[in-house]
């Protein structure tokens, strides 16, 4: 199975990083082809709502969304990785999304994952990404493979300490 892993985090190593690392090598373990995409060290503008892509064709942005768009299509799994930012998923993993657009006709049958930290230790502060997360699978026609949210893990590393390390790791694997 392809899967593209899409890390959201701006902070280099924070939590979600790291649980996504987590689930990359139980997927690769299991002998899945695993591609990661780190949306805070690529450049991708926010979609334009030109709609010259036709919602099936190439944006006319010339930047790294363009080799990602060829990932996506291909992939059969995508996974969304990300920090919880004011109820919602990190503005870098957002933009991406949005950019989704230009191949909504054709992205629709993949599975799916969802993996969230949040410093705050309210679980329910990331109910606005998850039903942001639903809705979109649902729209997309994607099947959800697995959710991991996270509360209470505020510095780098507090992550580690937890066993939701080895949930993505085996979420990774049972893909």
């Amino acid at each position: 199975m392809k899967i593209v892993v899409l890390k959201g985090s701006p902070r280099k190593s924070g939590n979600s990083d790291w649980l996504a690392d987590q689930f990359i090598k139980g997927a690769a373990e299991a002998g899945h082809e695993v591609t990661e995409f780190d949306c805070s060290r690529h450049k991708v503008g926010g979609c334009l709502a030109c709609n010259a892509c036709g919602m099936n064709g190439p944006c006319v942005q010339k930047d790294d969304f363009a080799p990602l768009r060829e990932e996506l299509l291909a992939a059969d799994a995508i996974v969304l990785a990300t920090p919880i930012y004011y109820f919602g998923v990190s503005a870098q993993l957002k933009t991406v999304i949005d950019r989704f657009y230009s191949i909504n006709a054709v992205i629709g049958g993949k599975k799916s994952v969802f993996i969230a930290t949040m410093g705050n230790p309210n679980i329910q502060v990331g109910d606005s990404a998850k039903m942001m997360y639903d809705k979109m699978t649902a729209y997309l026609n994607w099947e959800d493979c697995g959710q991991i949210i996270v509360p209470g893990v505020w510095a780098a590393g507090d992550i580690q300490q937890t066993a939701y390390g080895q949930q993505a790791y085996e979420l990774g694997r049972n893909i």
